[in-house]
């Protein structure tokens, strides 16, 4: 759900100090802390809240099944505390219907005990984690003991090993002291200075970086969107007529999750209307409904500028603002055929969402340059060998 500025920030220090922290305890209990960060905007629709739901749960059981269990606990927490502690604090709650309500909490119960037996299994991996690392420090610890008594033993030798014997007369062997330095053995093996300390070794730590990451509005913390190739060209294909009469026209990208990447596999292009500057989409049940019936989540959408360049305007920036609050990664894609150009956004996690969110103009009006609202969405991935379906909704 939608992450703030503040939040982003907290959510990095939480994530430097997880990794940090041994006891498995404390540990899930920062994670649950964090995934319970939800907060809504009284001017997004509740209607959008509860079709995010759906796909938080979507994303969690694909994390389930992948074994990417604080990943799916974390989506799941955060949709427990979405739709039992917050919900029903919107301004706009008492025009929630009956049926999505009683569909919620169909949803709930089912959630719930997942929930909880993620939190065991999850307490279960950190405790053997904490093990092994203590098992390891140990070890480090014995290697690092050893190492010093076989320094001191070579010490011993080098010294001997620089004296050389005279001979007598009467046959007797008087040692002679060379005069030469004794070379000192390398710092880290020498028996005078004294033996490191554990904290001072350089002792390598359970490696966390490939442990599921938490999910964040931090940008270097979004997860790859894959997107096809043929779909841009597929997309002018169906715009073109459109494109000709100066009219706008807009898709919606929709996918799944796999691997902690988000791959977009069916184009939707909705009933709507169009103008030279802008496109609205009608009819969102029909979206929603297939979405459904063949489980896909929202990753973001796509429209034309049939006479300008590729860039957001500031009713584009409003309209992506919806689909990024619901979804971190999700991506605005402009088509400007007149220029041969397209270009792949996402509002700046840092201060362009947070400032559109709170922003209540509507229609075309004036928004300050900078910092920049918006950016080029860089976790966007092209790949030329992904399929992709388009399906077109459009009434004939």
């Amino acid at each position: 759900m939608e992450r703030n500025k503040s939040e982003s920030k907290s959510g990095e220090l939480s994530i430097t100090k997880m990794t940090e922290i041994s006891d498995p305890e404390t540990r899930l209990k920062m994670l649950s802390e964090k995934a319970s960060k939800v907060e809504i905007k009284h001017n997004i629709p509740p209607k959008r809240y509860y079709r995010s739901g759906l796909q938080l749960i979507r994303q969690a059981d694909v994390y389930t099944k992948e074994g990417n269990y604080e990943e799916a606990y974390q989506l799941f927490v955060r949709f427990i505390t979405l739709f039992v502690e917050k919900m029903s604090k919107h301004q706009l709650y008492h025009k929630v219907t009956a049926k999505e309500k009683e569909s919620t909490k169909q949803i709930l119960r089912e959630v719930l005990p997942k929930a909880e037996e993620l939190k065991k299994q999850l307490l279960k991996q950190y405790q053997d984690e904490e093990r092994s690392r203590r098992e390891e420090e140990q070890r480090l610890k014995e290697e690092e003991e050893r190492k010093n008594k076989l320094a001191a033993m070579e010490a011993v030798r080098a010294k001997f090993a620089d004296t050389d014997f005279l001979e007598t007369k009467d046959d007797i062997k008087l040692p002679v002291k060379r005069f030469t330095p004794t070379p000192k053995p390398p710092k880290s093996l020498s028996i005078d200075s004294k033996p490191q300390s554990l904290k001072d070794n350089n002792i390598p730590r359970v490696d966390r970086s490939t442990k599921p990451t938490i999910l964040s509005n931090d940008s270097s913390q979004l997860r790859d969107i894959i997107l096809p190739n043929k779909l841009i060209q597929n997309f002018l294909s169906l715009a073109f007529n459109n494109t000709t009469n100066n009219k706008e026209t807009c898709g919606i990208l929709t996918g799944k999750l796999e691997r902690n990447k988000l791959l977009i596999t069916h184009l939707l292009i909705p009933q709507q209307t169009g103008s030279p500057d802008s496109c609205l989409t009608l009819n969102e049940e029909d979206i929603f409904d297939f979405q459904d019936n063949h489980n896909l989540i929202t990753l973001g959408w796509i429209h034309t500028h049939p006479t300008q360049t590729a860039f957001l305007s500031s009713v584009d920036l409003h309209t992506h603002c919806s689909y990024q609050l619901m979804m971190a990664e999700a991506i605005a894609i402009v088509c400007a055929p007149k220029y041969d150009e397209t270009a792949f956004f996402i509002l700046t996690p840092e201060y362009g969402l947070d400032y559109i969110a709170n922003c209540r103009q509507t229609g075309f009006h004036p928004h300050p340059t900078e910092p920049s609202l918006y950016t080029k969405a860089k976790h966007c991935k092209l790949d030329p060998t992904a399929p992709v379906e388009v399906v077109d909704l459009r009434r004939k």
